[in-house]
């Protein structure tokens, strides 16, 4: 039993010395040299990093955002670097960003544009999808030719393209239309029809005024309109939106007179102006002035004749206003 005391004394003894030796030698070892990280890429030794985690962390986030600069959607790296730990002496110094440099640099850019096409074909880059939908909007208030065929598109490339502004893109892409003027403008003699006809629209009141000559037989003739008294220079408004076809003086006895065609064989009629104010070709809108009331042509009084003409057979305006 004694023998057993002292032999465990022993080895309790040698234990401890064996665990000081380590600390020891440890300590030393710690004393001259440092836990690191040696980084490679693709075989090549890159250099050593001082914190593996902060290193990858920003490779990652370069990956998904780039530098920042202009629109970079996302950077495409092929091979990712290695890491391993190793201790070395503490003189030697560690190279983060000479290593984050080298392994971004092997890196592939992707910009994201959205390009405004017509006909398939891009002809300019903005840089959000709110700026490509004001450029489409822009051109739809203007009323631009082309706006039926333009397209936006998102797109991902590794060129960078020039970037163009809302406004500047508006005005490179417009196209006024094109008004198709009818080669003939003159003023056809019209049929007197009966009944009602729907011309497929709405019209309003050219004037407010009232009615002073109806449609339909008058004097032993056929009155092929209804006529509004007015003062001169009250103002005449388009009935419907339209075409105008023709907007000048007519020898025929409506004195000044303006036609504007509304489709499908549609035709108003403003008879007796005293002044016009569109020309012909113009686009007018519904309710639009477009001429004032006067006196002018075969006329008794200040008034407007006002005609609803399909295919040159004229209708009683008042079954459409």
């Amino acid at each position: 039993m004694r023998k057993f005391i002292i032999g465990l004394r022993t080895s309790i003894k040698i234990l401890a010395l064996f665990i000081v030796s380590c600390i020891i030698v440890l300590t030393i070892v710690m004393c001259i040299y440092k836990p690191i990280y040696s980084v490679s890429l693709n075989g090549e030794m890159l250099g050593y990093s001082k914190d593996k985690a902060e290193l990858q962390s920003r490779i990652l986030e370069y990956i998904e955002t780039g530098d920042g600069s202009g629109n970079i959607a996302f950077v495409q790296i092929d091979n990712m670097p290695e890491y391993k730990l190793c201790f070395l002496k503490r003189g030697i110094e560690t190279n983060d960003e000479e290593i984050f440099q080298k392994v971004v640099s092997g890196g592939k850019a992707y910009y994201k544009y959205y390009a405004l096409s017509l006909d398939n074909e891009e002809k300019l880059y903005v840089s959000t999808f709110e700026e490509a939908e004001k450029v489409v909007n822009g051109l739809k208030e203007k009323n631009s030719d082309n706006v039926d065929s333009l397209s936006i598109v998102e797109k991902y490339v590794s060129e960078k393209h020039d970037l163009t502004d809302v406004d500047t893109a508006i005005s490179s892409l417009y196209k006024e239309k094109k008004v198709v003027v009818p080669k003939s403008s003159g003023v056809k003699v019209a049929k007197l029809g009966s009944g009602y006809k729907d011309i497929g629209i709405k019209l309003i009141k050219p004037v407010s005024a009232t009615i002073t000559s109806r449609f339909g037989s008058r004097w032993g003739s056929n009155h092929k309109g209804t006529d509004f008294g007015a003062p001169t220079g009250t103002s005449i408004k388009a009935a419907a939106s339209g075409t105008v076809t023709y907007a000048g003086w007519n020898s025929g006895g409506f004195g000044y007179l303006v036609i504007i065609s509304h489709g499908n064989g549609v035709q108003t009629y403003y008879a007796h102006c005293s002044s016009i104010l569109t020309k012909v070709g113009a686009s007018v809108s519904q309710g639009q002035v477009i001429a004032k009331v006067g006196n002018t042509g075969r006329s008794f009084g200040s008034h407007l004749h006002f005609e609803v003409r399909v295919n040159d057979v004229a209708y009683n305006p008042e079954n459409y206003l």
